[in-house]
């Protein structure tokens, strides 16, 4: 097997923790383009190069550790949610760092390297990887706002760095992605790894009610226009209109709500919040869009107030490739004979915009209690190194 060292490997991902470092258990707090995130990719790029591979910062900010020649690349992101873990994401940059450089020490093969920018969605979803794969136009990704009304454009300009071209994706025979499966089924099951089949898709939109913002005491119940009401109504009617649409494995969320003026004494005018959907199936995801759609209007209508959407933002479903995915098999049933699986992802992965482009596959370990995007983050040091071995196993099989 490619000569790893697991050690090394442990103290470059608990180093990448300190940076935006939470001092909440191994929480971090590194959002795209925060100053811990271009902090976080300055060390990430002079490591890159102390392994001999030539460092390339895309336009984006997205740092690569380019081999020689066609090779594999390897790796995710290591910007985090507002309150993140300490392994989502970086994890795969490490990893790949590790086993790039064990590449390099055996004389092969070949490997590359990448931390993807903005894959937690600041200001889109996996930003970084989507203008790389031509999922999203980077004029049309300069325009993204984040909550606070920042664009992706003004952001990723106070990054310095940054060469104006982007890496041609030719050179790469295909991605493999290592990853915290976020979820709670290898843990409670005792399995070590995760071998994606699939990754669910995703949408993703703002909606908002407009009624009118009047005094809380002396405006009756009778005839409010009360925004905030309008969403109530409106997320009690979806969990109802979805009953025959779902499956179990379906998922929604409102996970951030922006009332105005957000006021105790004052009868809210306006709200805005995110809805965001995910399932495996490309259809069930359009029919939920239609019955969002529909519900909003309805509210809207019977009671008086404006509805506008936002721009729809989303990434369809997709497999894993075959190869790939057979190597990952077959590694991991050589490494932890029958402590593994194949599992769908529910989580979004730079992995589903970089298949536009090249075959890819993932690789899961086990999270702790199934907890992530909080700091409470947290996966054995021992199935972080077992999906290093298995990581391994695969990249020398592929060759």
């Amino acid at each position: 097997m490619l000569p790893i060292q697991p050690e090394r490997f442990l103290a470059d991902l608990h180093r990448l923790r300190a940076f935006g470092a939470s001092c909440v258990g191994k929480g971090v707090v590194r959002p795209a383009y925060s100053e811990a995130d271009i902090a976080a990719r300055a060390w990430l790029a002079e490591r890159i190069r102390e392994a001999g591979l030539d460092v390339h910062v895309d336009p984006i900010g997205s740092v690569f550790g380019l081999a020689e020649g066609r090779s594999l690349l390897l790796g995710s992101h290591t910007d985090s949610q507002p309150e993140g873990g300490w392994l989502d994401g970086a994890l795969g940059v490490i990893a790949g760092l590790e086993i790039a450089r064990a590449a390099a020490a055996a004389g092969g093969p070949p490997v590359s390297v990448v931390s993807f920018q903005d894959e937690e969605g600041r200001f889109g979803v996996t930003t970084g990887s989507a203008v790389w794969s031509g999922g999203i136009g980077l004029a049309e990704a300069d325009a993204l706002k984040d909550r606070d009304g920042v664009t992706f454009g003004a952001a990723r300009a106070g990054m310095q760095g940054r060469a104006a071209d982007f890496v041609d994706p030719a050179r790469f025979s295909g991605f493999l992605e290592m990853h915290i499966e976020q979820g709670p089924v290898l843990d409670r099951a005792d399995e070590a790894i995760g071998v994606v089949g699939a990754i669910v898709g995703i949408r993703d939109m703002k909606i908002t009610f407009e009624g009118e913002q009047n005094h809380a005491g002396t405006t009756p119940m009778q005839g409010r226009r009360d925004a905030f009401q309008a969403l109530a109504r409106f997320n009690g009617m979806l969990a109802e209109r979805f009953a025959n649409v779902v499956t179990p494995r379906t998922v929604w969320t409102i996970g951030h709500v922006a009332l105005h003026p957000n006021a105790s004494s004052i009868v809210p005018g306006r709200v805005t919040f995110s809805m965001q959907w995910r399932d495996g199936d490309a259809d069930r995801l359009s029919r939920m869009e239609a019955i969002i759609r529909e519900t909003a209007g309805e509210v809207a209508a019977s009671g008086g107030f404006d509805l506008s959407f936002g721009p729809l933002l989303g990434l369809e479903p997709v497999e894993m490739d075959a190869r790939l995915r057979g190597a990952l098999e077959e590694a991991a049933e050589a490494q932890v004979p029958g402590r593994w699986r194949v599992m769908p992802s529910g989580a979004l992965h730079d992995a589903t915009n970089v298949s536009r482009l090249m075959p890819v596959a993932m690789l899961f370990v086990p999270s702790i209690g199934g907890i992530s995007h909080a700091f409470g983050e947290d996966t054995d040091e021992a199935d972080l190194v077992t999906g290093l071995r298995v990581l391994a196993r695969a990249v020398q099989a592929l060759g």
